[in-house]
């Protein structure tokens, strides 16, 4: 299809309607809609016809990460049976005596398991809820703490499946080993270090921007809202009944990260004489984590059954259970893949647009870590999808500035991936904001509307830091600049933000 910019009102509608309307899952099904009707020049029946064919190829190359979400909702439902997170909760509680202790928890486990987001936000969220939710901490707070560990900390993790994505983005007549770049971004991955610094300064000091605020304070007098739909769920979650100890939830774990690793490792060849940095580089790193979710659930029967922690036939009765607690994931995460898939090279072609929209022969060259930063977030922001944006961003960044100058590339690929993580934290098209949510309780929505306060501050401050590193060329100088500015806005949250921490206030009318 020729490229117009009317193709950008597509993402732009699709998320003002899900802003206004609250309906995450209308708002897609109304964008993929439109977007069919562009392509097809507004004739009904073939565009029903290529949105369907859309989704039935979407859901086939994505076949194995579904899988995986599934096997990770059976292996949630079996630990929960098993009473391993009301064991965890129960150790926790006896030591922790604190709201902020409860929220310190969260990110700890969410740096603990880096191998993926999806995990990431799924198990930090089933296992800290019960907790966090008895310090009466809004789910809100806890789905922002989720989001805010999980892609920042497997965007820095050298092993992750983040980092097999960014490596294999790299063209390959580049003239660079992809990973080799990927690990001299870390440093410089100013979004990510700052995202993770603001969070521990929100968690130590109890200073919340609003609407955060506001829904902390509620939650705060009223305690955690937990609606009649997911009490079943909340319940589960807690592990009523079952003999499980701590141990029951830690190996499952352990396994689970250890299988995935290995897992990719295994399917970039580790066995044919890889090294694991070229084994990471070509590994099918979704066919690695259904690997690790399949072994964690052999596993887990294997220490649950013969001790009899769950009975047979409530063992069994996780597999329904299991996937019956992914099902929403997974529908709207079926949506947002065909929401990107109208808007890809094949049909509209959104970021050829934009690429092609882009000239910056004329621009400073100095600039380009910033530009490429505010870039990557606004294509993440529209699409909902980190991986495709810089996917689409780190060929044409190593097209502009060539392998000569390896300092200027690396800032400039890191500015890619901060502005990916920045932009698909603010999206609620984003997958891994849609897990977070899940993972927390709470609402799409809900959670975007009070985590973008929170993105906003960072990706400002992570702005001037890349205008510095551009100037400069100096990335370090330009982290430093970040956090110099970060430092000013937590300074006045200091002074002007009363702290919620510690208290419960009673209930008013």
């Amino acid at each position: 299809m020729a490229q117009s910019g009317w193709v950008m009102l597509l993402p732009v509608i699709t998320i003002i309607v899900a802003l206004l309307t609250k309906e995450v899952y209308m708002s897609l099904i109304l964008g993929i809609c439109v977007g069919a009707l562009l392509f097809e020049q507004f004739m009904p029946f073939p565009a029903v016809i290529t949105m369907f064919q859309i989704m039935s190829a979407k859901v086939g190359e994505n076949a194995s990460l579904l899988i995986f979400l599934i096997l990770l909702g059976i292996l949630v439902a079996e630990i929960a049976g098993s009473g391993a997170n009301r064991a965890y909760s129960n150790f926790a509680a006896k030591r922790i005596k604190s709201d902020r202790g409860a929220l310190l928890f969260a990110p700890i486990l969410g740096l603990i398991i880096f191998v993926d987001d999806y995990f990431n936000c799924l198990t930090v969220g089933s296992v800290m809820r019960p907790l966090t939710d008895k310090f009466r901490i809004a789910r809100e707070k806890l789905a922002y703490v989720i989001d805010a560990t999980a892609a920042p900390t497997c965007i820095l993790a050298p092993i992750s499946s983040w980092s097999a994505a960014i490596a294999a983005a790299f063209p390959k007549d580049a003239g660079v080993d992809g990973f080799a770049v990927f690990l001299s971004t870390i440093p410089y991955n100013i979004y990510a270090w700052l995202t993770l610094v603001f969070l521990f300064f929100v968690i130590f000091t109890g200073k919340d921007l609003r609407p955060m605020w506001g829904v902390v304070r509620k939650a705060r007098l009223r305690g955690v809202n937990v609606s009649e739909a997911d009490e079943s769920e909340y319940k589960a979650l807690t592990g009523e009944g079952g003999s499980g100890k701590i141990w029951d939830l830690v190996l499952p774990l352990l396994v689970l990260i250890f299988g995935c690793l290995y897992g990719m490792l295994y399917t970039g060849g580790i066995h044919e004489g890889k090294s694991i940095a070229e084994a990471f580089q070509d590994c099918d790193s979704t066919a690695g984590l259904m690997f690790g979710g399949f072994m964690a659930n052999v596993f887990t029967a294997a220490i649950y059954l013969p001790r009899k922690i769950v009975p047979f036939k409530k063992f069994c009765a996780a597999f329904s259970s299991g996937f019956k607690l992914m099902t929403p994931a997974l529908f709207i995460l079926v949506l947002n893949w065909t929401f990107m898939g109208i808007c890809s090279e094949e049909y509209l072609d959104l970021r050829g647009f934009v690429a092609n929209t882009i000239d910056l022969s004329g621009a400073i060259f100095y600039f380009l870590p910033l530009i490429f930063f505010l870039l990557t977030a606004f294509l993440s922001l529209t699409t909902g999808n980190s991986w495709g944006s810089f996917g689409i961003l780190i060929p044409i960044a190593v097209t502009l500035i060539g392998t000569e100058n390896m300092n200027l590339l690396s800032i400039t690929v890191a500015a890619v991936l901060s502005g990916a993580v920045a932009g698909d934290q603010g999206s609620p098209l984003s997958d891994t904001t849609i897990l977070s949510s899940t993972g927390a309780g709470c609402g799409v929505i809900e959670h975007v509307s009070t985590q973008i306060p929170y993105v906003g501050a960072v990706g400002f401050c992570s702005a001037v830091g890349y205008l510095i590193s551009g100037i400069f060329e100096n990335g370090m100088i330009g982290l430093g600049a970040g956090f110099l500015t970060l430092c000013v806005i937590m300074t006045a949250m200091i002074k002007k933000v009363p702290a919620q921490r510690g208290v419960f206030w009673k209930d008013e009318e």
